[in-house]
C-alpha cells in the first residue's frame, strides 16, 4: 500500500513549514530513513526522512513552498499504486510533477478543483464561465490562486496565458498561505476571489480575516490586464538602473524571521526603558572564574552567563514578567524558561533554558553553551526553539550603548544587554568615581504590563546584577 509522508510538526508551536530543497526525485527508490526534503521554520532547518522504504510515486508541494503540518507532501510505494485514494482530491490535483516546482498541469476542461490547481476550464465549458487557457496558465492560476475569469488573455484568440497569470497576481496584495487556500475554495465555488487594496497582515498581506470582511473584485487586475500589462510588468520593463546591484530574495528562514518581527511590530505595544548598571562586582568575578582551576568548571562562565544567572533569580519576584499575552488574558508562568537569542549563519535563534530559576550558575553556563553551539551547527531540537517565557538577547560585544529589542512574542518583554561604557557613579556622599557600566534595555508589551511595573523589575535587576555576588550566595 502506498505510503503518504505529511509535513512533520517541527514544534508544538510551528503552523507551517518551508520546503527548502528535495534531495529525491520521482522514480528514486529510498528506505525509512532516507532524508528526502530539508524544511525549514522560523527557527531551524531539518531534514525529514521517507518515513518507509518504497519507490517515490509523487512530490506534492514543490521546493520554496509554506506548507501547514501534518498536511501531505510526498506518495511514495510501489510503481503503479493508486496514491491519489489516499491523499485526496485536493492534495492530488495540487501535485506538481517529476520533482521540485516542475511538471505540467491537467489538461482538460474540467471545472475548478477546491485547491485551484486546475482553477479553471476552457472556454468550452458548459456554462461558458471560464475562458480559454493554456495548460501552462492553469497550473500558475491554481498554484498562486488566481481567478482566470476575471483576466482577459494576451495570447493568440484572446487565450490566457502563464504571463497573463503572473501579472495578475503581481498585481494584487500579497497572501497568507492560509488566504491563499481560501481563494482557492472560493473559485472552486464559483465565488469573486480577490481582494482589492493592502490587507491586515505583515507586510500588508491578505489574510483570513480580511477575506472574511472583504469586498472583493478584480477591478485592480482587470485594469491592467486591459492595458495589455500589470503594472509590475511596466515598472520592470521601464526600469534603467543608475548602478550595479543584487537582489537576494528574502525566503526561507530569513522570511520567516521577518514575518515573527513584523508580526511582533505590528501585535504588541511596545515601549523600551534604558538604564546602566555599574558591574565592577560582575568584572572581578569573571576575571577570577576565568582564572581559576578549569577542574572547577567556572573558567568559561561569561558576562553573559552571569547576566542569565541574575534574571532568572528576579523574574520570579515579578511575575507579570514572565508571561505571556494571549487572546483576551495574561497567563503568568511560574517556572522561568529563559529564551537566549542566538546569531547564527542562517539567522537569529531562541533556545530556551527550561526551569532557569532552579539551575546553578555553572548549569546556566552549560546548558546556554550547549545550545548555542547547536543552534550554529543546525542540530538544536525543536522543542529547545520554544516555550521561553522572557527572552535575553545580547549586544554588548558590538559596543551597542541602547537598543529597542523586539519582543518575542507571545511573551510581554525582552531584556537587551548593552556594552560597557565608563561612566560616572558616586561611590560615597559626594564622591565620584568613573566605573565600567552595562547598559539595559528592556521592551515590554505596554498592553500587558505598564510602565512602573516594568521600571520596579528593571531595578531589582540591576541591583542583582551590580550586587551580583550576594545573589550567587543566596
Amino acid at each position: 500500500m502506498a505510503h503518504i509522508l505529511i509535513m512533520p510538526r517541527q514544534g508544538n508551536t510551528v503552523e507551517s513549514c518551508i520546503i527548502g530543497e528535495w534531495l529525491v526525485k520521482e522514480g528514486d527508490l529510498v528506505k525509512a530513513d532516507t532524508p528526502v526534503c530539508v524544511v525549514e521554520t522560523d527557527k531551524a532547518t531539518f531534514e525529514v526522512p521517507a518515513g518507509a522504504a518504497g519507490t517515490v510515486l509523487k512530490i506534492l508541494r514543490p521546493a520554496g513552498d509554506d506548507v501547514p503540518v501534518l498536511r501531505p507532501i510526498m506518495a511514495l510505494g510501489n510503481p503503479g499504486e493508486n496514491w491519489e485514494a489516499l491523499v485526496g482530491e485536493e492534495a492530488a490535483a495540487g501535485a506538481v510533477s517529476g520533482g521540485a516546482g516542475s511538471g505540467e498541469a491537467p489538461a482538460g476542461n474540467a471545472p475548478p478543483r477546491a485547491d485551484g490547481a486546475a482553477a479553471v476550464s476552457a472556454a468550452s465549458s458548459p456554462d461558458g464561465a471560464y475562458p480559454a487557457a493554456s495548460p501552462r496558465a492553469k497550473k500558475l492560476a491554481g498554484r498562486e490562486a488566481v481567478d482566470l475569469r476575471a483576466l482577459i488573455g494576451n495570447g493568440p484568440g484572446g487565450r490566457i496565458i502563464a504571463a497573463d497569470v503572473t501579472a495578475a497576481a503581481a498585481a494584487r496584495p500579497p497572501l497568507t498561505g492560509a488566504a491563499k487556500d481560501e481563494l482557492r475554495r472560493r473559485i472552486a465555488s464559483g465565488l469573486p476571489a480577490f481582494a482589492a487594496g493592502s490587507g491586515s497582515g505583515i507586510g500588508g498581506r491578505l489574510t483570513l480575516a480580511d477575506l472574511g470582511h472583504a469586498d472583493f473584485g478584480q477591478a485592480e487586475t482587470g485594469r491592467a490586464e486591459t492595458e495589455g500589462r500589470a503594472p509590475a510588468a511596466e515598472a520592470i520593463a521601464g526600469a534603467a538602473p543608475a548602478d550595479e546591484y543584487t537582489d537576494t530574495p528574502i525566503k526561507g528562514i530569513r522570511r520567516l524571521i521577518a514575518d515573527q518581527m513584523m508580526a511582533s511590530h505590528n501585535t504588541t505595544a511596545a515601549f523600551t526603558l534604558n538604564t546602566s548598571v555599574p558591574v565592577v562586582k560582575l568584572q572581578q568575578f569573571r576575571a577570577r572564574f576565568k582564572a581559576c582551576d578549569p577542574g572547577l568548571g567556572l573558567s568559561r562562565i561569561t558576562v553573559n552567563d552571569l547576566i542569565l544567572f541574575a534574571v532568572s533569580r528576579t523574574l520570579p519576584l515579578y511575575p507579570y514578567m514572565n508571561a505571556h499575552k494571549k487572546e483576551g488574558f495574561i497567563r503568568t508562568f511560574k517556572n522561568v524558561h529563559l529564551g537566549c537569542a542566538v546569531a547564527t549563519p542562517r539567522g537569529l535563534m531562541v533556545p530556551v533554558i527550561r526551569n532557569a530559576h532552579r539551575l546553578s550558575l555553572i548549569q546556566i553556563s552549560q546548558r546556554a553553551r550547549e545550545l548555542a553551539e547547536a543552534c550554529r551547527g543546525g542540530a538544536v531540537s525543536p522543542e529547545d526553539l520554544h516555550g521561553s517565557t522572557l527572552t535575553v538577547t545580547n549586544l554588548g560585544n558590538t559596543g551597542v550603548e541602547s537598543f529597542s529589542p523586539i519582543i518575542n512574542i507571545p511573551e510581554v518583554a525582552i531584556l537587551g544587554v548593552c556594552g560597557i561604557q565608563p561612566k560616572p557613579a558616586e561611590t560615597s556622599p559626594g564622591q565620584y568615581e568613573i566605573l565600567p557600566h552595562l547598559g539595559l534595555s528592556l521592551t515590554i508589551d505596554h498592553a500587558a504590563v505598564d510602565g512602573a511595573p516594568a521600571a520596579e523589575f528593571l531595578k531589582t535587576l540591576s541591583a542583582a546584577i551590580r550586587d551580583i555576588d550576594i545573589w550567587i550566595a543566596k
